[in-house]
């Protein structure tokens, strides 16, 4: 109970201090905010950025056989009956007949409303696409959805992008993109969001080598959280029974993160056979087979699909990284362990006086710097207080320039994990932080 408490603390102390700090805002704060919908201050969209360009480097950038899309929020509507979406895209929803709360039934652990005690409605199912209108009449010829992911964006554009690029299976096409679902019941922060964004891969294969794409990229994805510095005690790899698979999946694992609630899906890998082409083939009257030169046969290729949630990653490195200990001088700080490829600031320039000449000094090394990497310029309060702060949003590294600076030119450069802190010349400074990063 003690542990689950502390764990419960540590979820707080992160939505402090992301608000604290410019991570992550409420939206809409001042009109009361909205919920389960968030905004990405200053430090988060720096955050959430490196997060992206490391998946789309190690996904799509560095393979041969992948490339990129980026397919629009909205498409035709008939997509989404196709897709199946239209009709097994729900939850179970109970309302309470005194409150009028509605909740998840299968989060539900007693036949009463948690929140009154009140009774609750027989259950019912509950699509969680958002629905809209496309040009000025709003009737049922015009309802559109905005799209709850990003996959069918690009199993519609398989032959434009086949066509195009001249891929061969086996060939794979990736995404960032928003998705939104109108979720029953949300919570734990950004885990589960209105509106988030999703890093998708589909990765074409022939039938018969599906199996062992699926092994493949299941691998390939827990090793990219051990790329993001997530302790590899906190992850598992879980297959779902067979009582669990969507109608259309053959197989399907999930990256699970030991959250302060317990252990929850990170991402998700599934063999999604030829159920997406050959729908598609169907709903809109085109062919989408692959022709295989090697066998001289046509076939509709199978799906290996890994899925993950930008936000959920990005709330994953904050738990990760947090941590609370003593520094050099036995006095509490909160600091932020992020590997340094992740951290939205890379380099805090902190002269000791805010007079000339080590304003000077300093706003020149500030200039060179920061045209390679992304740095932070404060000079207020003490050099102490300075250091909390950039400990607190995960700042590798500070570079102090002092009074002796001007006799010696060297500067000092403090690491943010070990607080060691040595005195480098100032023309070194490039080079230092060129083999760091």
């Amino acid at each position: 109970m003690e542990k689950f408490q502390m764990s419960i603390d540590k979820m707080e102390k992160i939505v402090s201090l992301c608000k604290r700090r410019g991570f992550i805002f409420p939206n809409s704060e001042i009109y009361g905010g909205l919920n389960a919908i968030w905004d990405y201050g200053p430090l988060g969209v720096e955050l959430k950025r490196n997060i992206k360009e490391i998946w789309w480097e190690n996904t799509i950038k560095n393979r041969a056989n992948i490339v990129g899309l980026d397919s629009s929020i909205l498409m035709h509507p008939k997509i989404w009956k196709t897709s199946g979406h239209l009709d097994h895209f729900s939850d179970p929803l109970r309302e309470c007949k005194t409150c009028h709360e509605r909740l998840r039934a299968d989060h539900l652990e007693k036949d009463n409303c948690p929140l009154c005690g009140g009774p609750l409605t027989e259950t019912r199912s509950f699509n969680t696409m958002f629905k809209t209108f496309i040009g000025a009449v709003e009737d049922s010829a015009s309802e559109i959805y905005l799209r709850p992911e990003t996959a069918q964006g690009i199993y519609v554009n398989f032959t434009n992008v086949q066509n195009t690029t001249r891929m061969k299976i086996p060939f794979g096409i990736g995404q960032i993109g928003k998705a939104f679902r109108n979720e029953i019941t949300t919570g734990n922060f950004i885990f589960r969001c209105r509106e988030f964004e999703q890093m998708e891969l589909e990765f074409f294969t022939e039938p018969d080598s599906a199996h062992k794409w699926f092994d493949y990229w299941v691998e390939e994805r827990f090793n990219w959280y051990l790329i993001l510095g997530i302790n590899e005690s906190d992850l598992r790899i879980r297959a779902h029974e067979n009582t669990e698979l969507a109608h259309y999946s053959k197989a399907c694992s999930d990256i699970e993160y030991n959250f302060p609630w317990g252990w929850g899906e990170l991402e998700g890998i599934a063999n999604r056979g030829d159920f997406d082409l050959k729908a598609h083939s169907t709903g809109a009257g085109k062919d989408l087979t692959y022709f295989d030169e090697l066998i001289n046969k046509h076939y509709t290729p199978w799906v290996i699909e890994p899925s993950c949630g930008v936000d959920r990653v990005i709330l994953t490195c904050l738990l990760n990284a947090y941590k609370e200990e003593l520094d050099d001088k036995n006095n509490q700080r909160i600091v932020l362990k992020l590997d340094p490829k992740l951290s939205p600031i890379k380099v805090a320039i902190l002269p000791l006086s805010k007079k000339a000449p080590l304003i000077e000094i300093s706003k020149k090394i500030y200039s060179e710097i920061s045209k390679d990497f992304n740095c932070q310029y404060d000079d207020t309060q003490s050099i102490g207080k300075r250091y909390r702060r950039q400990d607190e949003i995960g700042t590798p590294f500070c570079i102090t320039i002092d009074f002796e600076t001007i006799n010696d030119n060297k500067v000092t450069i403090r690491d943010r994990d070990t607080m060691k802190q040595e005195r480098i010349s100032l023309d070194s400074i490039q080079k230092n932080l060129d083999k760091i990063y």
